[in-house]
């Protein structure tokens, strides 16, 4: 028994992926909502001025009328899908959590707004049309291993017109060199965003290699003991236009965020545009 605990508490390999289930768990999912959600919390989506102001930067230098079908990749709840759609886009998005997808088309319902949302791993991105402009925002690419991150831009690739355009954002080594590394547990006697009921949090949040970090969450209730990775990939402008080169775009512009802020080394963030 001993040897089955002390296991789990191992570091895994990098970019192994989370054998208990995340995204689409019941409960862990409806507490992923609530952050999505949050206005004042910028974990799970970014707060709502910054998506005001980033979806009127979009709406400037990618405007609808030239670029009218828009692809939002891990839409989420559809935060920025419906201001695209107020913005002139036909949008269709895309998310692996059958919870925001549900929520996302019944926001859009109530919104009447016309709103195409799939429930897909995209990974396995598979539309039969090609769009005229995607997205993919909140550095979710940085979330993926070295090989899905190939296959996230070669799907996206496959579903632009010729001289679409990608917009995505990723963290930057700034950010990566403020991580701090710790070890934390915590005894939730009321249950919290994990489980429902009581149990006990132990978190290991570490430099995995010169630009990888993990933050390493470890559950132990009375009828299960589980792990999460979550990973982050980190890159200088040089790194990340060399993935975006190799998978056949072309580099338009490389941004401080998806706000448009020009690009300086010490953001935390780095946003780049590519064409097909």
């Amino acid at each position: 028994m001993y040897d089955g605990i002390s296991k789990i508490f191992e570091l895994p390999k990098l970019y192994k992926e989370s054998e208990a289930a995340f995204w689409d768990d019941d409960y862990i999912s409806k507490q992923m909502l609530k952050a999505h959600l949050d206005p004042d919390f910028n974990g799970a989506s970014r707060k709502l001025d910054f998506i005001e102001k980033s979806v009127s930067w979009i709406k400037q230098i990618l405007p609808s009328q030239k670029y009218p079908s828009l692809l939002d990749v891990g839409c989420g709840p559809g935060l920025y899908a419906e201001r695209f759609t107020t913005g002139g886009y036909l949008v269709t998005g895309v998310d692996f959590s059958r919870r925001s997808i549900g929520y996302a088309r019944h926001s859009a319902q109530r919104a009447s707004l016309n709103i195409h949302y799939i429930c897909q791993n995209y990974l396995a991105l598979d539309i039969d049309k090609t769009f005229d402009l995607s997205t993919m925002i909140y550095c979710d690419y940085g979330a993926l291993s070295t090989e899905n991150r190939r296959i996230i831009l070669q799907n996206i690739y496959k579903h632009l017109k010729s001289g679409g355009k990608l917009l995505l954002d990723v963290f930057s080594m700034a950010e990566y060199n403020n991580f701090q590394e710790q070890q934390t547990w915590e005894l939730h006697k009321l249950g919290g965003f994990w489980r429902e009921k009581e149990y006990v949090e132990v978190n290991k949040f570490c430099k995995f290699s010169d630009n990888v970090t993990l933050d390493q969450y470890i559950i132990i209730s009375d009828k299960e003991i589980a792990a999460y990775y979550l990973w982050n990939t980190y890159f200088t402008k040089e790194t990340l236009a060399k993935e975006a080169r190799e998978a056949g775009f072309e580099i338009c512009g490389i941004y401080s965020d998806v706000a448009g802020r020009k690009f300086c080394e010490e953001s935390p963030t780095i946003a780049i545009l590519l064409r097909k």
